[in-house]
């Protein structure tokens, strides 16, 4: 491998001749192998810290014409759209287990702008830190790009992937109008619902997830930009931060980074650079959905249970093999990925939790592992909801034959007659059944409480719906 001298405030250090980072993204890459190869510095904040840099020299360009030529101007642009079009993925190596600021992943984004943009202008124009970090800290940075990558893994992939599974529950709700089965509480049989009303539960809790989600982003479009170092605004020019945001959220003629935030710069730049509450209200909202989607997965996976010695009031998608051994079986094994991932997305709320409550004076230094983790949140949640909606919740089919046998045999259909011959007789006529193993109509008639036409009148399950 050929290499080339790369010089920090540290000294010269040699930096692979193919990559455009340099000594400090090179010295953070030697110093921290934790987790190398694996636990990388995530794309969404990459590009959220492109997307930053472009507009904080936008920014500068306006307040500062003097530093930010229109030259340099459109060099740093120029790097930052290749950056956000993929063109210089694997330039960015360094991984989640760095210092807690994200200071030397901003660098690498600096140095990768700064070196590009020099190539691409043809001379020695950008310095990593005087322009393409002009009116910039690590600690109001890096903070932003973490509210920025979080606001777009939840608006551009999290919320679609919700909607298409409403979707689909909306219309398995009309594909199953008028059929009636047994509801169950507490694992026991229960009076009856419809089996929309069912699904409809399923999609009730889908749609107030996404509601959820879409009331964190007004935590999420608050950015600490223009804190600089301690939350003073130190050498950033009055109204860069109002002008970033607003870049950022699509003015000044500029494309929005996330379509439909609108950002805007923190009121209090200390509580910006310390506390990360928004990012904690942000994710337990999909630690919510979590919890939500394990309960409608678990609901899917008992009512296909069998096929023949479980519930099976539905059959799901048989997918794949479910056994090494045993011919034939076939497993629920999407609802078993979407608990897997709910379980995933739990642990992470609670290192989010404990890492948003260790900020000390004027910084939050756990903020890598933050990003990390809801990102990955982000990530698992929009894609198991992708798979669950098309490979399992799509190709849901009533067993309606077995959900009229259930209902039929159900001992709380006799709820219908506690109007009519009170609580206490109804529990006796139910317990006789139970005990003889007979019909309620046929319990009924044997206490004498009915006659065949009475109870005929009083029981229509179709109207305790």
């Amino acid at each position: 491998m050929e290499y080339r001298t790369e010089r920090d405030s540290m000294g010269e250090i040699k930096v692979p001749a193919d990559r455009y980072w340099g000594a400090q993204t090179q010295r953070s890459l030697e110093n921290f192998r934790i987790g190398a190869g694996h636990e990388t510095m995530p794309d969404g904040v990459i590009f959220a810290l492109a997307a930053l840099k472009a507009a904080c020299a936008k920014a500068n360009r306006a307040l500062l014409p003097d530093r930010m030529t229109e030259e340099k101007l459109a060099a740093v642009t120029a790097a930052a759209a290749e950056i956000l079009g993929g063109k210089l993925d694997g330039n960015f190596p360094l991984v989640v287990f760095q210092t807690g600021s994200g200071t030397q992943t901003n660098m690498n984004v600096n140095e990768v702008i700064a070196c590009r943009g020099n190539e691409i202008a043809g001379k020695n124009l950008l310095h990593p830190n005087d322009d393409v970090n002009m009116s910039q800290s690590s600690n109001d940075i890096f903070p932003s790009a973490m509210y920025v990558a979080a606001a777009r893994a939840v608006k551009l992939d999290v919320i679609p992937a919700l909607e298409k599974l409403c979707a689909i529950f909306r219309r398995l709700e009309k594909e199953n109008d008028g059929v009636i089965k047994c509801g169950r509480t507490h694992l026991q049989d229960a009076t009856p619902v419809s089996f929309p009303q069912e699904i409809s539960g399923w999609r009730g809790s889908v749609e107030k997830g996404i509601k959820l989600l879409e009331g964190s982003l007004e935590g999420l479009a608050e950015l600490a930009v223009g804190g600089t170092a301690v939350g003073t605004g130190l050498n950033a020019p009055e109204g860069f931060d109002r002008l970033v945001c607003s870049i950022l959220s699509g003015g000044e003629g500029s494309d929005p980074v996330c379509p439909g935030v609108e950002f805007r710069p923190a009121e209090n730049k200390f509580t910006a650079l310390t506390s990360r509450s928004a990012i904690v209200t942000a994710h337990g909202c999909l630690k919510a959905v979590a919890c939500d989607l394990m309960k409608i997965a678990n609901d899917i996976r008992w009512l296909a249970s069998g096929p023949r010695l479980g519930l099976g009031e539905i059959t799901i998608p048989a997918n794949e093999p479910g056994s090494s051994i045993m011919p034939g079986k076939v497993n629920p094994t999407q609802c078993e990925a979407v608990t897997m991932v709910a379980v995933k997305v739990m642990g992470n709320d609670a290192s989010i939790g404990i890492a948003a409550s260790q900020g000390n004076f004027e910084l939050n230094v756990f903020a890598p592992v933050m990003i990390s983790d809801f990102l990955q949140s982000a990530r698992l949640v929009s894609e198991c909801v992708l798979s669950f909606a098309e490979k399992c919740v799509a190709g849901i089919v009533a067993n309606r034959e077995k959900m009229r046998e259930n209902l039929g045999r159900s001992l709380m259909l006799v709820t219908a007659l506690s109007p009519v011959i009170g609580y206490s007789k109804a529990a006796e006529t139910a317990k006789l059944a139970h005990k003889e193993n007979i019909s309620l109509k046929e319990a009924c008639l044997k206490l004498g409480y009915l006659t065949g036409e009475e109870f005929d009148a009083a029981f229509r399950p179709e109207e305790m719906v």
